[in-house]
């Protein structure tokens, strides 16, 4: 999809390498030279808890988000390198509070997290994709940390049928992290479906016993 696409959105549970093989492919791509830049962003959006101020300037505040790409980046190109690329920028964070004015070109752009974007927030990222540009979208629905409309979900829908975009959905089978892993989101999985279940049943027992008068 990633090769054939110039948007491609990956959803699925935790584990299922939607991060770890789309900043594999951009670290490939930049060292090869086919790009100039690799670009990440994700929404500055703790996994409900708030950490309030954080000290010195925008990219050490982004650092904790840019953790999880970078240590992939890290991994393909050697600490080194990436250290490099950030100084000279061929390697950029890019928070969406500050994407406005950007154009992305002969890039590979990465969103991560994309579960916590907003509609408007997903509009103002893919207005900003020029030329020989590769966007890779991911995000797990059960780890959304936001109330109110998803960007990505929304996002996925307006660009349905696009001939440059693909969707690739991930389930539980595709977990790839470790066994224990993928066993606790099945586990959590099916717990959360049968109390969905549980509830149902309660409702409709009540509405049941209103009708006969009980």
């Amino acid at each position: 999809a990633i090769d054939n696409a110039i948007i491609t959105f990956s959803k699925g549970p935790a584990g299922t390498g939607k991060t770890y093989i789309a900043a594999a492919m951009a670290a490939e791509a930049i060292a090869k030279g086919e790009i100039d830049q690799i670009i990440i962003t994700r929404p500055a959006v703790e996994a409900e808890e708030e950490f309030g101020f954080l000290p010195g300037d925008l990219d050490e505040k982004f650092a904790p988000y840019f953790a999880p790409v970078r240590k992939i980046l890290e991994e393909r190109l050697g600490a080194g390198t990436v250290e490099y690329m950030l100084k000279a920028g061929q390697i950029e964070i890019a928070p969406i509070a500050f994407l406005r004015g950007h154009t992305f070109k002969d890039a590979w752009v990465l969103f991560d997290e994309a579960q916590n974007s907003t509609p408007k927030q997903m509009r103002l990222f893919l207005s900003r994709i020029g030329e020989n540009c590769k966007v890779i979208i991911d995000g797990d629905m059960a780890q959304k940390d936001i109330d109110g409309p998803c960007g990505l979900n929304n996002a996925i829908h307006v660009m349905h049928g696009h001939p440059q975009v693909r969707v690739i959905e991930f389930d539980t089978d595709d977990i790839v992290r470790s066994g224990i892993a993928k066993d606790i989101i099945m586990r959590y999985d099916s717990f959360e479906s049968n109390e969905g279940e549980i509830g149902r049943d309660a409702i409709n027992s009540i509405v049941s016993e209103r009708a006969t008068g009980r």
